[in-house]
C-alpha cells in the first residue's frame, strides 16, 4: 500500500447510496467497529447510515461522540474523522455523522494486505481425509502468519518440509482473533522466500470447496470472515486515537 494522502471530498466521486461502511468509535473506553450501509447525505452537513446492526436499539450513544468512518472505493481504502451528530429510532433507526471535512486515502493492490501474527497449521492435502488422531507427524507442519489478504496470505517457518512447494496444494488451519477459527481452507503454494534462518511461503487461497469457520453463531463463509478480518485491520490508520 501507499501512503495516506488527504483530498478534498468531493460527494459524487465517492459517496454512493446503498454503500457499505464501517463506523469506528470509542465505547466503555474500547475502540469498536460497526459496519453499517450509507443511505444519503446532504453536502456539507451529514451523512445518514443504518443503524449497526451489533448496536442495540437500547445502546446510548451521545451526540458529539468522535468516531471515524472508512469503506472501499475503486481500489482504494477511504477513511475520515468525524463525530455522531444525532440519533433516530423510530419510525426506522438511523444515524447522523458529521460530512467530512477532508478524507485520507490509501491506494492498495489487488487484495488488500495487512500484517498478522498467528500460528498457523499446514496440511498436506492428500492428508485430510484421515483423522487429526491417526495423521502422519511428516504430512502437517506448523508456522507463523506474517501477513493476510483475501486472496491469500505467507506463512514462516524455520525450516520448510519437502513437500511444501511451489504448486503444491495443501489445506490451512488458523484463527481469526474475534472472529472465528478457520478449518481445512485449500491454499496452493505460489513462491518460496529463503531469508536469514527462515522460509516464507506465499499461499494462495482457494474457496468453495471443504473450508468453515467455527464460531459462535457466525454465520457468514470464510471468504467473508477472512475480508472482514482485513478491513478491520486495515481501517486502524483511520481509527480515533
Amino acid at each position: 500500500m501507499n501512503d495516506i494522502v488527504e483530498a478534498t471530498p468531493s460527494p459524487a466521486a465517492f459517496l454512493s447510496v446503498g454503500l457499505a461502511i464501517k463506523l469506528s468509535l470509542v465505547r466503555d473506553g474500547q475502540k469498536v467497529m460497526y459496519g453499517s450501509t450509507l443511505l444519503g447525505w446532504k453536502d456539507h452537513a451529514w451523512l445518514v447510515c443504518e443503524w449497526p446492526v451489533l448496536l442495540s436499539h437500547d445502546q446510548r450513544v451521545e451526540s458529539g461522540t468522535p468516531c471515524t468512518v472508512s469503506y472501499l472505493h475503486e481500489g482504494k481504502l477511504v477513511g475520515y474523522r468525524s463525530e455522531i451528530r444525532d440519533l433516530m429510532r423510530s419510525p426506522v433507526p438511523l444515524l447522523f455523522v458529521a460530512f467530512p471535512k477532508a478524507v485520507e486515502e490509501m491506494h492498495l493492490r489487488k487484495h488488500l494486505r495487512v500484517s498478522a501474527n498467528e500460528p498457523i497449521l499446514l496440511i498436506q492435502a492428500d492428508q485430510t481425509n484421515r483423522s487429526a488422531s491417526v495423521l502422519p507427524a511428516s504430512g502437517y507442519f506448523g508456522g507463523l502468519l506474517k501477513d493476510l489478504s483475501e486472496g491469500g496470505c505467507s506463512v514462516t517457518m524455520v525450516q520448510r518440509p519437502a513437500w511444501l512447494r511451489p504448486g503444491s496444494t495443501i489445506r490451512l488451519e488458523f484463527e481469526l482473533p474475534g472472529l472465528g477459527h478457520v478449518t481445512n481452507l485449500t491454499g496452493v503454494v505460489k513462491n518460496v522466500d529463503v531469508g536469514s534462518g527462515t522460509e516464507t511461503v506465499g499461499v494462495e487461497f482457494r474457496f468453495n470447496e471443504m473450508e468453515y469457520i467455527e464460531y459462535r453463531g457466525w454465520g457468514g463463509s470464510v471468504r467473508n470472515a477472512i475480508e472482514q478480518c482485513v478491513f478491520q485491520r486495515a481501517s486502524t490508520p483511520f481509527l480515533i486515537p
